[in-house]
């Protein structure tokens, strides 16, 4: 499943140089996540980087995207086609 910011987001920017699959980005007030990009951290880190460095706690899984680790899995492969996942 995809996560995405709330409306709590205060623009620090934490998360978003955190994202090796480049899914978050600035938007007009607060940051988003592109959901086709988010893959949890799948293949980098054993848990999501936004969430271990949001001060506020606004990024959370979106229910609008439930996927399974080894869809995420599959997503990540395909963002970054020749590479080995560093956690699977």
């Amino acid at each position: 499943m995809a996560y995405k910011i709330t409306d709590e987001c205060i623009s620090c920017g934490a998360c978003e140089v955190e994202c090796k699959n480049e899914a978050i980005k600035e938007a007009e007030t607060i940051f988003i996540i592109v959901p086709d990009k988010c893959t949890e951290c799948i293949g980098w880190f054993e848990s999501p980087r936004c969430v271990e460095v949001c001060p506020v706690d606004c990024c959370i899984p979106d229910p609008a995207y439930k996927e399974t680790r080894e869809q995420l899995l599959e997503k990540w492969k395909k963002l970054h086609p020749g590479q080995t996942p560093a956690v699977t």
